[in-house]
């Protein structure tokens, strides 16, 4: 076989069989088949999709193209959540503690192994063209290790109850590869290719069931709902053939989650939200994406117990030191916690002002991703460096009432160079009218819940 060839079969519309993308997926995992090709690959597969086989068939190969994590052993359920990406979503940084404080059979915030219901493996990946990304805001936390063995991810697993990595070299090496690819080379929201490389990597973790947080909207790589259904139902299936348990949420993205966008604004943010405070918006789908996963391992009966542990979890601290205990586990600096003015801080604040009064009707939330990544906050390469100071604090959300010369958004910047242009950018990213606009459901539908036995909702 030559790559060529298929990359030329699939630009036509003809279907690759499983040996055809077992082969691709081998030359990406050795190095063999250049970048150049598999970028022609990936463009080809944007534009003319993939058959239900062929999805199978790119899953798979990625899944087995490493080590698939063998957690057995461990006496508690595994449970892990995925976003598909959106402009400030640090979910998984809140969810992660709670879920492991509430799995927790002693309700202690340390328990030795044998002692946990649920715990929370969860591997991470980077940010992806506007939107952020979950080891990127780790790593904006002082020492803070992502690049953990897989003996060491087992380690802080059992002790903490959850664990926070990126993808390891055992761990689907190829989906590594296409995914720094899939950022710099405008491939980012091909259905197949984010459910192939979501389903591969959260396999390999050896985890026992999977909660979906599917984005939709402005801010959302599937913009349409219809397209977040498709998207949704493919990842649901996949897991299914494989046996696990799997719920996806489709979740608006038509304005960031939160109000702060950035690395380190955000880890500020979930420190905010695990002692009870925070935007109600983030804490609404903490709450929900919790209770699933609580659902899902079997530590409750119904989605109402569920976000009833979740808040107890955060009303009694035990989700805070959980995630000082897994922050301190993995070489973090634990007092940031208690002390979040550790966080890096950037050196200039900007505002943003309404030029006229009236209810903000919109918010053009790529627009804002893009923005943060323009002070520095993201990567247009793969080469780039992250400044995790930088980022937005938005001061008026959808709905809310503005004055003119009120701020609607603070700039957090350190370069001047780079302010000018965002500035003009984010003047085009809010709209304002004389009424407010309707109010969106948080949450749109969930899908994999129906006549299932074990989904008792």
């Amino acid at each position: 076989m030559r790559a060529v060839d298929l990359i030329r079969k699939k630009r036509d519309g003809a279907e690759l069989s499983p040996k055809e993308v077992q082969f691709l997926v081998e030359g990406a995992t050795r190095g063999t088949i250049p970048d150049y090709q598999l970028a022609a690959l990936l463009m080809a597969v944007v534009w003319r999709g993939l058959t239900p086989a062929e999805s199978a068939a790119l899953t798979e190969a990625m899944l087995y193209s490493g080590k698939v994590i063998d957690f057995s052993d461990i006496p508690c359920a595994k449970v892990d959540k995925h976003s598909t990406g959106g402009v400030g979503d640090k979910t998984s940084l809140v969810i992660a503690p709670v879920v492991a404080a509430g799995g927790s059979t002693r309700g202690t915030q340390t328990s030795a192994k044998g002692q946990r219901s649920v715990c929370v493996p969860m591997i991470s990946g980077r940010g992806l063209g506007h939107t952020g990304g979950t080891l990127d805001k780790l790593e904006s936390l002082s020492g803070f290790n992502v690049n953990l063995s897989l003996a060491e991810f087992r380690h802080v697993l059992e002790t903490c109850g959850c664990a926070l990595i990126g993808q390891t070299p055992e761990i689907a090496p190829a989906d590594k590869k296409l995914y720094a690819l899939r950022d710099v080379t405008a491939t980012v929201e091909s259905p197949f290719l984010i459910c192939a490389s979501i389903m591969s990597k959260k396999m390999a973790e050896g985890i026992d069931a999977l909660v979906l947080d599917v984005k939709t909207g402005s801010g959302a790589f599937m913009k349409n709902p219809a397209d977040a259904e498709f998207l949704a139902g493919l990842m649901v299936e996949t897991g299914k053939r494989m046996g696990k348990k799997v719920v996806a949420l489709i979740t608006d993205m038509d304005q960031p989650l939160g109000r702060k966008v950035g690395n380190a604004l955000e880890i500020e943010e979930v420190i905010e939200i695990l002692n009870g405070g925070g935007p109600p918006d983030l804490r609404e789908l903490c709450d929900e994406l919790s209770a699933w996963m609580f659902l899902l391992g079997g530590r409750v009966s119904t989605i109402a117990e569920g976000k009833q542990l979740s808040g107890e979890m955060i009303a009694t601290g035990r989700a805070r030191d959980a995630f000082r205990d897994v922050i301190h586990a993995q070489g973090g600096d634990p007092h940031v916690v208690d002390e979040p003015s550790r966080l890096p801080r950037a050196k200039h604040v900007e505002p943003l002002k309404a030029s006229a009064a009236g209810y903000v009707t919109a918010i053009r939330c790529e627009k804002i991703g893009v923005a943060s990544m323009m002070l520095g906050g993201g990567r247009e390469k793969i080469t780039d460096t992250i400044d995790p100071a930088v980022g937005l604090v938005l001061k008026k959300k959808v709905g809310d009432r503005v004055e003119a010369g009120e701020a609607l958004c603070d700039v957090h910047y350190n370069s001047d160079a780079r302010l000018r242009d965002t500035m003009a950018l984010l003047a085009k990213s809010f709209e304002t009218g004389s009424e407010a606009p309707p109010a969106r459901p948080l949450i749109e539908k969930i899908i994999g819940a129906d006549g299932l036995s074990w989904l008792n909702k």
